[in-house]
């Protein structure tokens, strides 16, 4: 079975015909090898795929004598956080005419795979940020629903487990082997027992505004190891920080970033929320759904990390979404009521924002205008109602 749906196949066809290397990234276990491999499956020409994570084939690449010079057509190399010297290779590779060769990366992000890339490749390099599983690759699947997704999170083998047990015992063995056996990968010397201490806390301040003092000093971190915690887990797609929007408005923005454990499914495996029943009798459940669904928006718009902001005041005024694309403004707020209406800090945030649109993603069934340039969105609408940006 497919897991993910054609519109990532077709992102990363149309950016390997325009850029010599293409670096698919996101968490692991989130799908990047079986996306490359459908991409493979309809690459007219030749085609060869490296698991740097198998001995045999880092040894391959390694081995000077392989001559990635010599292949030709499509060349996938997995799990390059292994190897993260070969970028400098690739560099000279894209450099030549006619490009014999194009090569898609697949990554779990670290500081050191990022950094290589960026001085490395720079104008060469394409990246396709490969999320959980959205909305749009559940409806029609028989079994699946937004509930599930929203439950269970989008990693694929979680999503698609055969019951609730099997798919929490996943993510928790997710957790416990990030924490033992992924750290090292990232070239931190981080302690295993701080780091999860660290995020599960986090996932208690999950739709929050950062605030490095006040939670470094819960766990009796400072502020330095707190933020260097953050960035950690960020630059492993298990954290998303919001970064705020402010701009001359003669009011007092907040100016610290808003965090969210990125998966739904580990933010309830860290909580502690072993099926529905406790989801919806647990304190966070308002917090988990805004992070849910603000990811399933993000996704379906198709929304860059810098054009994606929140916005607050310190009168009380805030929008839990801005995306900003050009000069088009689009403002997103999440309620769980099944009939949210109209309050005061919408009514401020069209008007001082000058927003094109805002649209009101609810807990029921039905859609409505609500004012003007305000609509009302069911969740489990967003696939039909909400539409790319262009």
């Amino acid at each position: 079975m497919e897991i993910r749906r054609s519109r990532h196949v077709d992102r990363v066809k149309h950016l390997l015909r325009h850029h010599p290397v293409v670096a698919i990234l996101g968490a692991r276990q989130v799908g990047k090898t079986t996306l490359a491999r459908q991409v493979l499956k309809s690459w007219r020409g030749p085609r060869v795929i490296f698991d740097l994570e198998d001995e045999v084939d880092l040894q391959r690449v390694r081995e000077p004598g392989l001559g990635l010079r010599e292949l030709r057509g499509l060349v996938v190399l997995d799990e390059i956080q292994h190897l993260p010297e070969l970028f400098r290779q690739l560099r000279v590779l894209a450099d030549r005419p006619r490009r014999p060769a194009r090569f898609l990366v697949l990554g779990s992000a670290s500081p050191a795979l990022l950094h290589q890339s960026s001085e490395s490749l720079a104008g060469r390099i394409a990246i396709h940020d490969l999320e959980g599983m959205a909305l749009d690759e559940v409806v029609g699947r028989r079994g699946l629903d937004l509930d599930r997704l929203w439950l269970r999170g989008g990693f694929p083998a979680s999503l698609l487990a055969r019951d609730q047990a099997l798919s929490l015992r996943w993510r928790q063995d997710f957790i416990r082997t990030f924490l033992e056996r992924e750290l090292p990968m990232l070239g931190t010397q981080v302690s295993p027992v701080a780091l999860g201490r660290f995020w599960r806390m986090l996932a208690h301040w999950h739709g929050q505004i950062w605030n490095a003092s006040e939670l470094g000093r819960s766990l009796g971190l400072g502020d330095t190891a707190a933020r260097r915690y953050l960035d950690l887990l960020a630059s492993a797609f298990m954290v998303r920080t919001l970064q705020p929007w402010f701009e001359n408005l003669g009011k007092r923005q907040v100016k610290a970033p808003k965090v969210y454990v990125a998966d739904s499914g580990m933010l309830h495996a860290l909580l502690g929320i072993a099926d529905q029943h406790d989801l919806l009798g647990h304190p966070k459940i308002g917090a988990s759904w805004e992070g849910f669904l603000l990811g399933q928006v993000i996704q379906r718009l198709g929304a860059r990390p810098e054009e994606c902001y929140f916005w607050g005041t310190y009168q009380g005024a805030e929008l839990d979404l801005l995306v900003v694309r050009g000069r088009h403004r689009l403002g997103v707020e999440f309620k769980r009521a099944e009939a949210p209406a109209m309050t005061p800090s919408m009514h401020i945030a069209l008007a001082d924002l000058k927003l094109d649109e805002l649209i009101v993603v609810h807990g029921g069934r039905e859609n409505w205008p609500m004012a003007e340039r305000v609509r009302a969105v069911a969740a489990r609408n967003l696939v039909t109602e909400l539409k790319p940006l262009k």
